[in-house]
Order: C-alpha cells, then sequence, then structure tokens
C-alpha cells in the first residue's frame, strides 16, 4: 500500500465532507440500509483505570487493541455490509503531548486499516483526541492524524453531521475555532430544515443528556443551559437522532422528538454493559438501533428482525 492509499484509510474528512459519499446520488433514498457506530477504543485507559491514576497511567494497551481487532472482525463478517462504520470519539487515552500518545494512536490505526476497505470510516473527534480544552495546536494535530474535525456527509438520503463537542464543552482557547464550527452547524442545520433530507442524524462525542433533558450538569453531559439551546436547534432542524459516546455506558432519552443514543465502549466499560458496537438500521420512516457485545455480534451476527427491516421498501 502507498503512502497516498495508506492515508486515505484515515484521512476521510477533508473540505467538511466525506470523499467516501461524495455524489450526488447519495442525496436520493434508495431504500433502508444500516451503518455500525462504535465510541471509546481509548487505547490506555484500560490499565489507568485500574490503577487508578488516568492522568498519568495507560502505558499498556494490549487488552484494548485485542478489542478493536474483535470489534473489526465482527464488522468485517456482516452480510449485507454496512454503510459506514463512525467511531464516536476518545480514539486514544494519551491526552495531546501526553506520554504513549504516538504508540497509542499507531497501534490503533494499524488495526483500523483491517477493516474492509469497502466500509467507509468515520472519525469523530472526543476530549481525549483534542483535549479537554482544546487549541488551534490540538485541533491541527487531529486534522494531520485523522482528518476534519467535523464535517457532513450524505448516504441514501441522509444528511449526516459530525460535530466537535469539545467546542460545546471548553472553546475558551479556541474562540475563533469555535466560532467557524458554529456558522458551519447553522448551515448544516439550514439545510436539515429544508426536509429535502430523508432524515438528518448527528454524531458527537459528548452527549447532550444522558438520561433526560433537565438532568444536572456532569462530566458526562453537557451544561444544561447549553444542552436545551442545541436540543432545540436540533428537533426544530429536524435532526432525528444524535448518536455519542463518552459514558463508557449505554444510556439514553428523547427529548420533543429526538432520540439522544448514548453508546458504551469498545474499551474500558465504566458499568455493567459489554465491550461492544451499536447496530442502526435506517428505513423510509424510522432509525432503529440495538447496541451488541462483540461477543454476540461475532458469533451470531445481527438478528433477523433487524434484517428484515432492510427488506422494507
Amino acid at each position: 500500500m502507498s503512502a497516498a492509499e495508506e492515508a486515505g484509510v484515515f484521512h476521510r474528512a477533508r473540505g467538511r465532507t466525506l470523499d467516501s459519499f461524495s455524489s450526488e446520488k447519495e442525496r436520493e433514498w434508495k431504500g433502508p440500509f444500516y451503518f455500525i457506530q462504535g465510541a471509546d477504543p481509548q487505547f490506555g485507559l484500560m490499565k489507568a483505570w485500574a490503577t487508578g491514576d488516568c492522568d498519568n497511567g495507560g502505558d499498556e494497551w494490549e487488552q484494548e487493541i485485542l478489542l478493536a481487532e474483535q470489534a473489526v472482525q465482527a464488522i468485517n463478517k456482516l452480510n449485507p455490509k454496512p454503510k459506514f462504520f463512525v467511531l464516536c470519539g476518545d480514539l486514544v487515552h494519551a491526552m495531546p503531548g501526553r506520554p504513549w500518545r504516538k504508540e497509542q494512536t499507531e497501534d490503533l490505526q494499524r488495526v483500523l486499516r483491517t477493516v474492509d476497505r469497502d466500509i467507509p470510516l468515520v472519525v469523530v473527534s472526543g476530549n481525549h483526541d483534542v483535549g479537554n480544552v482544546p487549541t488551534p495546536e490540538t485541533i491541527a494535530e487531529f486534522q494531520r492524524t485523522w482528518g476534519d474535525d467535523y464535517f457532513s456527509f450524505w448516504v441514501g438520503g441522509v444528511l449526516f453531521l459530525v460535530l466537535n463537542s469539545q467546542f460545546l464543552y471548553d472553546a475558551s482557547r479556541c474562540p475563533a475555532l469555535k466560532q467557524e464550527h458554529d456558522h458551519w452547524l447553522d448551515q448544516q442545520l439550514r439545510t436539515a430544515r429544508q426536509r429535502t433530507c430523508r432524515h438528518a442524524v448527528v454524531f458527537q462525542h459528548i452527549p447532550l443528556f444522558l438520561r433526560s433533558i433537565d438532568e444536572d450538569d456532569d462530566y458526562f453531559n453537557l451544561t444544561k443551559a447549553l444542552r436545551k439551546e442545541m436540543a432545540d436547534k436540533f428537533v426544530e432542524a429536524g435532526i432525528k437522532a444524535v448518536f455519542s459516546g463518552h459514558y463508557h455506558r449505554n444510556a439514553g432519552g428523547t427529548y420533543r422528538n429526538l432520540d439522544m443514543v448514548v453508546s458504551s465502549a469498545i474499551g474500558c466499560q465504566l458499568g455493567k454493559d459489554t465491550h461492544g458496537l451499536r447496530v442502526v438500521v435506517v428505513t423510509a420512516e424510522k432509525i432503529v438501533h440495538r447496541y451488541y457485545s462483540l461477543d454476540e455480534l461475532n458469533e451470531k451476527g445481527i438478528e433477523d428482525d433487524l434484517m428484515d427491516l432492510l427488506k422494507e421498501n
């Protein structure tokens, strides 16, 4: 594989869109399809969490490598193939400028290179990818390594928006970049509001909320005032669902017909859920999703009731 081809595996997003889905034909609805959502492979967290030193620990990630390999194996087995595989942030545990970041990134990219080349990889930035308080430098590093930190793309008549949720969490060190992000998002929401898309869906790392729009502020959600503002914007634009990670547990809720879907991690679990992936089926009328453990998806594949949805006209 040439250097350019190898880079293409990861540098999917350029110019705020995905080359994988650049065709105008993708703006047309052709029938049901599905995609796979994963989150938080976070190479290094399992050791750091086990030792109780999440700020400085994380010098081993063999367990995460095996789990990521298992995830890719499960995805590659699926028939028919998913339209894409979206990874909703916290790719590695080491924050920008921290030890082991380069090695963790190289190991994750090595695993992700084995994803079937016919299944585009969609990468979402998380707090460990650009920093809890991102800077122009950390954003630039992410872009060099993985591609754009926010972008949109069309698949089968559905508009997908990938946000950089760290701009919503704390953009105090990069206000100009946040302003550009917000302006871009407003433009995208105007497009969604025109209802030329069958559905519109958002991917971001930090959830708007974990279970309720009125829940208390927490490390794992956005502030109450901001989440309400964003959720109302999304509802008014016709966004059907927001998919996120960050929580390392499954959660979610509904607000004014907006489905907030929080998926647990491929890597370290902070609750009782299993290492897993979410299967998301998009039909003409609805979006149906189900979380599978990596073992379940590898051994049994997608259940018949979800597969039957793909046969609907």
